[in-house]
């Protein structure tokens, strides 16, 4: 556990499972506040569900997360809709004939249409245009925030706020996501069933009907617009990233690569798709999904953390608010 400084801004970093357990989850609500991410929070503004914080950030959490994995979505479950975008990913891979190919657009096409499913309710082709004007501008956008432009922005926002460059184009792209996200929100209300929801934007809505009459509710246009760009946004990439990274990592590693196929061939076989069902039987398998998650690290910095109140932690005082504290992992 360290300190060092970004730009003015004192920064805590934590490495080490048991120090960030003991911060994140034994400690969770005192270090459950969101620090400044620039990048995103220009857009967002403190709304939504990955960069709100306090009660709101809470009850948007618990919103998402019932809807997200209890919630039907229709008549279907999230896993058989897993699957069926698996066949096309396969089918889509199966156009170059045995032949090279680059998978990155094919991983972040189903990654995404995985949530496009949940959140709108269907999956585009991956040849839309509309469709891949929006990989683009989530790739171009984490690309930007990666590049030292966006390191730049993060350390130093008031003074990049003046200088014109490349990461000006990350506001952009987020207001042309937030048009897209909008309209999709306009067709919703004119077609919403209360009593039978077919997406998370249809969930959505109906909470903010039920709370319409609370003027301390938290669900609101606004927050639905944020909330729905923000889980848009991250399911798209992270999932992408994380496929392409765990298939880069089984080339580097044959052995592990055909201990995994043994696996799968002994269990599933060939003849059916993977079920949920199949992953007690498939420890090795199951190890190695985690181990690329742990090994790849596609979001080094995380979500940027700060303390709630004031608090002692391993001899040291952080004030509230004060310290910037960022989990890494060993």
């Amino acid at each position: 556990m360290y300190t060092f400084y970004l730009g003015s801004r004192p920064t805590v970093v934590m490495c080490g499972y048991e120090i960030l357990k003991e911060a994140l989850i034994d400690h969770a609500e005192e270090f459950s506040g969101r620090g400044e991410f620039p990048a995103v929070q220009q857009y967002s503004k403190g709304n939504g569900i990955v960069y709100g914080t306090g009660e709101r950030w809470r009850q948007l959490r618990r919103f998402a997360i019932h809807t997200l994995k209890n919630f039907g979505m229709g008549k279907r479950s999230l896993e058989e809709r897993v699957k069926e975008e698996a066949q096309y990913l396969i089918a889509e891979f199966r156009k170059s004939d045995g032949k090279p190919l680059d998978p990155t657009f094919g991983f972040s096409s189903a990654g995404s249409n995985i949530i496009c499913s949940l959140v709108f309710g269907d999956r585009f082709d991956y040849r839309d245009e509309e469709f891949m004007n929006l990989l683009y501008l989530i790739n171009n956008s984490w690309h930007l925030m990666s590049s030292t432009w966006g390191q730049l922005l993060f350390v130093f926002p008031k003074i990049m706020g003046y200088i014109p460059g490349p990461h000006k184009k990350i506001y952009k792209n987020y207001v042309k996501l937030g048009l897209f996200v909008a309209k999709r929100l306009r067709m919703n209300k004119e077609t919403l069933d209360p009593n039978n929801p077919r997406d998370f934007i249809d969930c959505f809505l109906i909470k903010i009907e039920q709370e319409k009459k609370n003027p301390n509710s938290h669900f609101n246009y606004e927050t639905m617009l944020k909330t729905t760009v923000n889980v848009f946004f991250a399911g798209t990439e992270t999932v992408g990233s994380t496929l392409r990274y765990g298939f880069l990592i089984m080339l580097k590693h044959p052995e592990v690569r055909e201990k995994v196929q043994e696996e799968i061939d002994r269990v599933i076989g060939r003849d059916r798709s993977p079920c949920m069902d199949d992953r007690s039987k498939m420890p090795y398998t199951e190890a190695v999904i985690y181990e690329i998650q742990r090994y790849a690290d596609i979001v080094p910095m995380s979500v940027p953390h700060t303390v709630t109140r004031d608090i002692t932690f391993h001899g040291y005082d952080l004030p509230e608010g004060y310290f910037a504290v960022k989990a890494r992992r060993h």
